[in-house]
């Protein structure tokens, strides 16, 4: 007993550190997500475009993410994790320095899109914390308690790149002078992860599955695809006509990925096992992702909006650019104690019914909104019960994965959950832009959304927390453990 103890002491100091290198790299990861969103009226007059041309940045990296993060976390199964890691931060590195030269709408669309190789830099971390603790059969535990702190470090980041960029920008007027700072901290997280991260074990005898993945990138684009259109129909009003090209896609897209669970499924070593995808602790974990990715990724905008329509409608806050990221401030926060709360309980108690209350908190949250969304303090306390919620599910989904997959497929299993959380999130935004944009013009205002649109909203993201919560009931209830109890 004594023995195995020392072992695992020394396991985990050996991993502390590297959980510490991996909390710097997600401290630049969030620097990256919350460092230009200050920025975008500055870049929009530097490049001389519209205000509305931002949404096709977002709309590019995400739909570059999706495609890449599956394929590049199996080259990590296959090859080594940190080799792509690396090579994700030597991409994401050179797009960033990209970004700060860019000089025209191409360039800067081009290179922010290509920055999104930094999606897949935490799958492969979970990959790598949780593969170096199996070794010692407390790969499970370690890993969720990882990805609470590592959360922390993402959303931490978020809130210095949101807070560092304004000022920096006062204090040069350079806009390329600000946009290089972060092209340097992606810099050093490269040269980090080249000089102290430990490479994991590959599996022998892998291959990369070349045409599955080449299917599912097209139903993805097919979907995608459609969910631009719903989009663009409800900002420009395109006519009854184009919902034709949305039904379509979406249609075509369905039944391209139907054709590539029939084609996964008679691979020897498929890109994506389907078969892991049916069992019974790994398909709620992913649902779970999508529904999760509809409140964290998608009503974002919304809340934004609300805070800021006029309360002379009877609805919203009136709050100014300032007092509105002010709340996205409080929101972040609370995501990081929802993190930390998660990598804390689930020491000590079951982690499946952790997740579950998680998601539980999600669903209370936005249920919240429905009878009290009229004072500031309803509002901030709202988001802070489903941002607890969402801040220990966003840590807890690639641990979550990791530990239900096989030897060999931790880094896809793990990336999975981003991209099943980044369809979620554009599946929303997209429907979530229609249903405000119905309201428009209803109401005195002929820019505000109508107070039904935003209750549609929050009552959309109130079910997708409830469903999550009921889809984990059928994880069992020995998931997420370690073989040697012992060792947790």
């Amino acid at each position: 007993m004594a023995s195995r103890t020392a072992l695992r002491d020394s396991a985990l100091g050996i991993t502390a550190g590297l959980i510490g290198w991996f909390i710097l790299v997600e401290i630049v990861s969030g620097i990256l997500q919350g460092y230009y969103v200050p920025l975008f009226s500055d870049i929009v007059i530097e490049l001389g475009i519209h205000d509305s041309d931002v949404n096709w940045f977002e709309a590019a990296q995400l739909l570059l993410s999706a495609l890449v993060v599956p394929v590049l976390a199996k080259l990590g199964d296959m090859y080594g994790h940190k080799k792509i890691l690396l090579i994700a931060a030597v991409l994401t590195a050179g797009a960033t320095w990209w970004l700060a030269f860019a000089d025209s709408f191409t360039t800067f669309l081009i290179a922010w899109a290509l920055q999104g190789f930094y999606v897949v830099w935490l799958p492969l971390e979970i990959a790598l914390i949780f593969e170096r603790g199996r070794r010692q059969n407390h790969g499970v535990s370690l890993t969720r308690r990882a990805a609470g702190l590592l959360v922390v470090g993402l959303e931490a980041g978020a809130i210095i790149g949101a807070l560092a960029a304004g000022r920096i920008y006062a204090a040069t007027g350079d806009l390329t002078v600000t946009l290089i700072v972060p092209a340097v901290a992606v810099t050093i997280v490269a040269v980090v992860i080249w000089l102290f991260v430990p490479e994991s074990t590959p599996q022998p005898g892998r291959s990369l599955d070349t045409w599955g993945f080449v299917i599912l990138a097209w139903g993805l684009l097919l979907v995608t695809g459609a969910l631009a259109w719903i989009r663009m129909i409800g900002e420009l009003d395109l006519g009854e006509g184009a919902w034709l090209w949305v039904v379509a896609l979406l249609l075509a897209g369905v039944a391209v990925l139907v054709w590539f669970v029939f084609y996964e499924l008679r691979q020897a070593d498929p890109g994506i096992d389907i078969r892991v995808l049916r069992r019974p602790e790994m398909w709620p974990v992913q649902a779970t992702a999508f529904l999760i990715g509809i409140s964290l990724l998608g009503a974002q905008g919304p809340l934004s909006t609300y805070a800021g329509t006029d309360p002379s409608l009877g609805y919203g806050l009136g709050l100014d650019s300032t007092e509105r990221s002010n709340i996205i401030g409080v929101y972040l926060v609370s995501l990081i104690v929802g993190a930390v709360l998660f990598a804390v309980t689930s020491r000590r108690a079951s982690p499946r019914i952790v997740l579950i209350a998680a998601a539980l908190l999600v669903g209370v949250g936005y249920t919240l909104f429905l009878p009290f969304h009229l004072e500031l303090w309803q509002v901030l306390l709202n988001l802070s019960i489903a941002g607890l919620g969402c801040g220990a599910l966003v840590g807890a989904m690639p641990a979550a994965a990791a530990a239900a997959a096989p030897i060999g497929q931790t880094g896809v299993a793990s990336a999975l959950t981003n991209t099943t959380k980044t369809i979620g999130g554009t599946f929303s935004s997209a429907v979530f832009g229609v249903v405000l944009a119905a309201g428009a013009g209803t109401v005195a205002s002929q820019t505000a959304a109508s107070l039904g649109g935003y209750m549609t909203v929050w009552a959309i993201c109130a079910a997708g927390g409830f469903v999550a919560a009921i889809l984990l009931f059928f994880v069992p209830k020995v998931a997420f453990a370690d073989s040697d109890v012992s060792a947790v």
